[in-house]
């Protein structure tokens, strides 16, 4: 099974269009999927747009009553996806954006990936253009220099990126092994970050998959503030320094 995992706040104009793209894509990649939509607080009617997809595709949607974050909406997704995997060492969960920024026609590269033996796969979007906000891309060329001593794993080029698959049973590990603990507590792109360090120790094989950058589909401003992000990954990169090589972290995982 596939889980398609989508965190959504305020993205009435784009995310009917994102599921219907998704079904056109999943029709002629024949697989077995579920949606999950998880609507965080949503004020611009968003809840009225999903709901008639509910009826016409397989469309869970979960929601927060108060706003929770980037971080808590994916975390909350993960844990519903564990909780519904019947089979977590073949099946997989898929995360993107709402904001039409992520293109669905590039799902299927990510689950060939992991369906050739990959436990996590992350996008690595291969030409921006003039279309990326000037802020983003200075940032993607200068914050991985704060991430140089952090232990991720290879073959991850873009770790800022959250278009990712993942294997269920490694999200599955994690989980156990952190207990009530959350896996991550910070937002936007050092979510990411976070999530992937989490993750590493159980990931035996971590690949990336180049992409296209769909920024001219978006229909908002960006929420990405340069210095917020700045100071969380500083935080994120600081922690992770504190942690063992991976393959000491994987020795003590397994």
């Amino acid at each position: 099974m596939i889980y398609i995992c989508i965190p959504t706040h305020d993205e009435a104009p784009t995310i009917g269009l994102l599921l219907w793209k998704i079904r056109r894509v999943m029709d002629h990649f024949p697989r077995d999927y579920e949606l999950l939509v998880l609507d965080d607080a949503s004020t611009d009617g968003t809840q009225d747009v999903l709901a008639p997809y509910s009826r016409v595709l397989p469309l869970t949607v979960l929601r927060n009553t108060e706003r929770a974050g980037y971080a808590a909406s994916v975390e909350r997704l993960i844990r519903e996806v564990v909780a519904r995997a019947s089979h977590p060492r073949r099946d997989m969960m898929v995360v993107l954006q709402a904001d039409f920024s992520e293109a669905p026609e590039d799902i299927p590269l990510l689950v060939k990936r992991i369906e050739g033996g990959a436990d996590l796969v992350a996008a690595t979007v291969a030409d921006r253009g003039e279309v990326e906000p000037r802020s983003i891309r200075w940032a993607r060329k200068g914050f991985p220099l704060l991430l140089k001593r952090a232990p991720l794993p290879e073959g991850i080029e873009d770790p800022l990126c959250g278009f990712r698959a993942y294997r269920v049973a490694i999200l599955k590990r994690a989980l156990a092994e952190r207990g009530a603990a959350r896996l991550i507590t910070t937002e936007g792109w050092a979510a990411n970050v976070e999530l992937l360090l989490a993750l590493a120790p159980f990931a035996r094989r971590a690949e990336g998959t180049g992409v296209a950058s769909r920024y001219d589909r978006r229909q908002r401003e960006t929420r990405f503030r340069a210095w917020t992000t700045l100071v969380q990954l500083w935080e994120v990169s600081r922690r992770a320094r504190h942690l063992p090589p991976l393959g000491e972290q994987s020795d003590a995982a397994a």
